[in-house]
C-alpha cells in the first residue's frame, strides 16, 4: 500500500512501512552517546560547585586578612596636627586647612564645609557690624550702628548744598573743561 501526495505540481509516492517492527532495536546507538552526555553534565555540575566553594573561601580569607591589617595612611596624608604641612594660601574652599579670618581677628575654620559657609560667616559679621557699629582690630567702635545713623539723619536732615569758604552757597555742579584753555581749566555749569 502506498500513499500518493502532490507537492508543487508533481506527484510522489511514499511506501507504507507501518507493518515493519524491530523489537531488538530501540534507538540508534551511533547518534548520541548518552553516557558521555550524562558524564559531562555530572562533571560540569561538580566543577561548578567546587569553583563556587573555592571562590567563597578565597574571598572569606581576603576579608579576614583585610580586617586583621591596620590601614595606614599614605605618606602625603595630612593628620590633624600637621598644620605646617599644609600648602601655602590661598586654599580652595572646602579643602583641608581652609579658614577665614574675620575683621575681629577671629579665625573660623571652614574646612570640609560647603562653599556657602564662607559667605554665611562673613554675612553674620556684617549683620553684627550693622547692629553694633563698625569696630577696629582692638574692638573699639569706629562707626555708628545703622539704627542710630538713620535716627540722626531724620532728626538733622541731609545737607543739600555746601558753603564755600567765602560764605556763598556752592551747589554740586559738574566741572567741564573750557575750549579756550584747551582743557587745562574747568568751569562749573549751573
Amino acid at each position: 500500500m502506498t500513499r500518493k501526495e502532490k507537492h508543487n505540481g508533481h506527484q510522489t509516492e511514499t511506501p507504507d512501512v507501518s507493518h515493519i517492527r524491530n523489537p531488538e532495536v530501540t534507538h540508534e546507538t551511533s547518534d548520541v552517546n548518552v553516557r558521555g552526555v550524562l558524564t559531562f553534565v555530572v562533571v560540569l555540575t561538580i566543577a561548578t560547585i567546587a569553583v563556587t566553594i573555592g571562590v567563597r573561601l578565597l574571598f572569606g580569607f581576603f576579608n579576614q586578612q583585610e580586617a586583621r591589617e591596620e590601614i595606614k595612611p599614605g605618606p602625603m596624608a595630612l593628620r590633624p596636627d600637621d598644620e605646617k604641612r599644609l600648602p601655602p594660601g590661598p586654599r580652595l574652599q572646602g579643602s583641608k586647612g581652609f579658614a577665614v579670618t574675620l575683621e575681629t581677628g577671629e579665625k573660623k575654620s571652614l574646612e570640609l564645609s560647603p562653599p556657602q559657609s564662607e559667605y554665611r560667616a562673613l554675612r553674620l559679621q556684617w549683620e553684627e557690624n550693622l547692629r553694633t557699629g563698625l569696630k577696629d582690630q582692638s574692638g573699639k567702635v569706629v562707626g555708628m550702628p545703622i539704627e542710630e545713623a538713620m535716627k540722626k539723619i531724620v532728626s538733622e536732615g541731609l545737607p543739600s548744598s555746601v558753603k564755600s569758604p567765602g560764605g556763598k552757597l556752592q551747589d554740586y555742579a559738574i566741572g567741564l573743561p573750557t575750549a579756550a584753555s584747551s582743557g587745562r581749566e574747568t568751569e562749573k555749569l549751573q
